[in-house]
């Protein structure tokens, strides 16, 4: 079968589209041959080997996929024939891949295989952050930085259908515009956010949600109203941001950490309960992702160099089957 290798750390021009064996599932494990997989941060940062989770070289790219099951395993749960969208944090980058039951989940015949891998990720990040880190409520603020991103987009989504009102935050006005076209109850430039925010709500807000990181923290701090979070999600910036503690103690504000990843690793969450928890929004057709772009398998290395750029609008795909 044909996949994405990383055979060296540099850089996504590196990857490789070679011949590889197809794998084989074992027990509670699924084949899955993939019509299309998403790209996201992590991979742009694996193929510098920047990623905390590192991978012996080669290994096959690739995070999250939608497909079809080919071959179940002995006492697996899922049926060849089943429309299932997986994320396992490596090998989706491929014509196949084999899934652990635990990490894959049925998919309704209304939804797409373009736009169910494109939620794993960002999605079940969101709802981890919103819904069991947050506890977010109909009616409450929630800003969101990067609101144009994959991630960032899947928060204004997610926190829009939970019954917030979201501020999103973006840097140019295509990206203003695109989240405006996801229902954005308020859009407000990257610079000069927090003048802009405190304009609109004066006492502040209830969530800042920041896959960002940089220069931008402490202003997030200040746009919080009392008892406020601050919910850290990544450094797209590049920059780990600090800050004096003594903020915090002003107006009762938070920061919470949110890794999703490492959650999932002992089972603090299961996807299988997010996705009951969500799939409502996504048959009402709530939750939505934007696509920006759509490429080859093959031309896996441009799609990741797109990431690179910082002027994506929502989420970049490779169609590696696409759907009759």
């Amino acid at each position: 079968m044909k996949a994405i290798h990383v055979t060296t750390l540099d850089g996504p021009e590196a990857v490789e589209h070679v011949d590889i064996e197809r794998p084989s599932p074992g027990p509670g494990q699924i084949l899955i041959e993939v019509a299309v997989a998403g790209v996201t941060f992590p991979e742009l940062l694996q193929t510098r080997g920047m990623y905390q989770i590192k991978h012996e070289l080669p290994f096959v790219l690739g995070s999250e996929a939608a497909g079809v099951v080919v071959e179940a395993g002995e006492g697996s749960k899922f049926s060849v024939g089943d429309r299932v969208a997986a994320i396992t944090g490596r090998d989706t980058f491929a014509e196949y891949f084999v899934a652990d039951d635990t990490n894959a989940v049925k998919i309704p015949d209304s939804l797409s295989m373009l736009h169910a891998a494109a939620m794993p990720m960002n999605l079940f990040t969101a709802d981890f952050s919103l819904r069991i880190r947050g506890d977010l409520q109909p009616g409450q603020t929630l800003l969101v930085h990067g609101a144009a991103g994959g991630l960032g987009s899947a928060g204004v989504q997610l926190g829009l259908a939970m019954g917030a009102e979201v501020i999103a935050v973006v840097s140019t006005d295509d990206k203003a515009d695109m989240v405006r076209s996801l229902g954005a109850t308020h859009v407000v430039k990257a610079d000069g956010f927090k003048d802009a925010v405190l304009e609109i709500y004066p006492e502040g807000v209830d969530y800042v949600f920041d896959p960002v990181g940089g220069d931008r923290f402490t202003d997030s701090i200040r746009t919080l109203k009392r008892f406020g979070h601050l919910q850290v999600l990544g450094f797209t910036a590049g920059e780990i941001p600090t800050i004096k503690v003594n903020r915090l103690l002003l107006k009762n504000v938070s920061v919470d950490g949110v890794a999703w990843g490492e959650a999932r690793r002992d089972e603090t969450v299961r996807i299988d309960e997010q996705w009951n928890a969500i799939l409502p929004f996504v048959e009402a057709g709530k939750l939505n992702p934007h696509i920006h772009a759509t490429f080859p398998l093959e031309k896996a290395a441009e799609a990741i160099s797109v990431l690179d750029q910082r002027a994506v609008l929502g989420k970049v795909m490779l169609e590696v089957k696409p759907e009759s």
